[in-house]
């Protein structure tokens, strides 16, 4: 982006919580001049490792250019970050409770919450997020009813803990149930990574009942062990998981699971991690994000007894071709069928449970019916002959 166009520059790490954020980063700089904002995520030592990197990357080829440092990892090390050559100032201060939108081609992501009331022992983001804090309802529909008026056919609700979503009374199942309520559109309203343990009976019926509501949940699980479980100060056992998903999908028997795994958590023993192994088959998962364990300086699992790097890379290694391998049945069993996607661009599409689909000769936002004739392990293809346009989805 030149000078002359009067806007920042905006480099974005992090999570789709960082994607909301940067685009109200960029409005708040808007007619600045040579200027580009980083936009931090602390989740791991790597990803903050990267910000660095590219700051110090972005001074050496535009040295005339301010870079202002925000998000996560510059909340939590601020005087670090300020002490990288090139950076003209850093943004501490946290997030205010409000909804904040974001448009990403065909869907618009609308975060709700902000920020985060537990302490689990491997996570660094409350020091970054603060306190868990919930934007108004009623500024929520507004912000929705832009982004449908933008023409966003799917908008996601994001939030550093959405389940603990509760403002005016209202927990996340009744906001849900709000929006649906009152607003004809969007065709999809999905949720982002959500914690079992606090969903609420309304949300539960709202899957059950609300045919927009995508069936799709990403859960936040990290382990299948309990011993794992409580040194890491989850608030959910195994039991409490496979529960959530048996009851999810007697309410929605069309739901996808997908869910976040730490893999070489300390103290793990491989009997442990072959309780994690086999919870991909007892919840029936089907989307796996797998981390090796990777100590954030601060926390108290970084003062927990390690396990090797190696045998962690090997472990997640193994869960993600449980993952893979639970990904190909899920595949397989859409031969045949006969879906609804919305397109995006590069030419792929998702399902409401959010399969991929390859749609290559088919424009970026459009609602489509296809035929599926098979998948690559990764994604479903499609009879692009027999490609249906919905002209109002529904």
């Amino acid at each position: 982006m030149s000078a002359t166009a009067q806007k920042a520059d905006v480099v974005t790490f992090g999570c789709r919580l960082n994607m909301v954020d940067s685009e109200e980063l960029a409005r708040q700089h808007e007619g600045a001049r040579d200027t580009i904002i980083v936009n931090t995520c602390a989740v791991t030592n790597e990803a903050t490792r990267q910000a660095r990197q590219t700051i110090r990357r972005l001074h050496r080829e535009r040295p005339q250019a301010e870079i202002v440092v925000a998000g996560c990892a510059a909340r939590i090390d601020p005087q670090g970050f300020a002490a990288i050559d090139g950076v003209t100032r850093v943004i501490s201060e946290q997030q205010p409770n409000r909804a904040a939108a974001a448009e990403e081609g065909t869907r618009g992501f609308l975060a709700v919450q902000n920020g985060c009331d537990h302490s689990c022992t491997f996570c660094i983001i409350p020091l970054g997020r603060g306190a868990s804090r919930s934007a108004p309802p009623r500024e929520i529909v507004t912000q929705a009813r832009a982004l449908v008026e933008a023409g966003k056919q799917e908008i996601v609700l994001t939030g550093v803990d959405l389940t603990s979503y509760d403002a005016d009374g209202m927990k996340l199942g009744g906001l849900v149930r709000l929006l649906l309520r009152e607003l004809q559109q969007p065709s999809r309203l999905r949720l982002s990574s959500i914690d079992c343990i606090e969903a609420d009976d309304e949300l539960v019926v709202a899957l059950a009942e609300e045919e927009r509501l995508c069936p799709h949940l990403h859960l936040s699980l990290q382990a299948g062990d309990d011993l794992t479980l409580k040194r890491m100060k989850r608030r959910h056992l195994r039991d409490d998981a496979i529960r959530f998903c048996e009851t999810l999908r007697r309410a929605r028997p069309d739901i996808v699971f997908g869910a976040d795994f730490i893999a070489g958590f300390p103290t793990e023993t491989e009997e442990m991690f072959a309780r994690t192994l086999a919870l991909v088959a007892e919840c029936g998962l089907t989307h796996l994000h797998v981390f090796p364990f990777s100590p954030r300086p601060g926390t108290p699992a970084e003062r927990m007894p390690q396990v090797p790097r190696e045998i962690a890379k090997e472990r997640a290694a193994r869960l993600r071709n449980a993952g893979e391998a639970a990904l190909a049945r899920h595949l397989d069993a859409q031969g045949g069928k006969t879906l609804r996607l919305l397109t995006e661009r590069g030419g792929m599409a998702r399902a409401a449970d959010f399969t991929l689909a390859r749609t290559p000769d088919v424009a970026p936002g459009r609602m489509i019916d296809a035929l599926v004739t098979g998948h690559d392990g990764r994604a479903l293809e499609i009879d692009s002959q027999r490609v249906h346009m919905v002209s109002n989805a529904s």
